[in-house]
């Protein structure tokens, strides 16, 4: 496995963080190095939030992501702001609703993600896992069953049901 660094960015509420640190508990569980970091602006919703995740067989000596491989932006604004950092020959995962942009050294996969989080399973606070379910399918950076068992480690009681429904719904929206 290659070293894969990965920024999740988009608007403050949308779970960015947390699914930042799902990731890197489901590439521990698979036996990886694994480091989560996180920013977020002054406002506790809708203001700019990152994560960040570096997911490594060999041991991780510096805990900054500069160019990432795989960007998801859940906003135009994310996607405007973080774009050029991601690497050439890198992946953006973006929501249909952002435009997507014109570089034809990166594969793009525009996705509806904040949709089928509010619309197809009633709950625009799972587009966290439904991301995390696409870029399982896009990706394989980690196993399915530590990829779940981190969502359900991590998700709110009485969730559970709902979140592997997300996880699911991700996973399909790149078949």
């Amino acid at each position: 496995m290659k070293r894969w660094e990965l920024r999740f960015s988009g608007a403050g509420g949308q779970g960015l963080i947390t699914g930042g640190i799902i990731l890197a508990e489901a590439a521990i569980l698979d036996g990886k190095n694994a480091l989560q970091s996180q920013s977020y602006g002054p406002e506790a919703r809708g203001g700019a939030s990152k994560a960040e995740v570096i997911i490594s067989d060999e041991e991780i000596s510096f805990p900054k992501v500069g160019r990432c491989d795989l960007l998801l932006s859940l906003t135009q604004l994310s996607c405007d702001k973080y774009l050029e950092t991601l690497k050439p020959g890198g992946i953006l995962v973006i929501d249909d609703s952002v435009v997507t942009p014109e570089r034809d050294d990166i594969q793009i996969f525009s996705i509806p993600i904040l949709s089928t989080a509010t619309t197809k399973l009633g709950k625009p606070m799972v587009a966290n896992i439904v991301a995390l379910g696409a870029i399982y399918s896009i990706t394989n950076i980690v196993s399915q069953e530590s990829l779940q068992n981190a969502v359900l480690s991590r998700v709110p009681k009485g969730t559970e049901e709902l979140n592997k429904l997300a996880l699911k719904e991700g996973y399909e929206l790149v078949k």
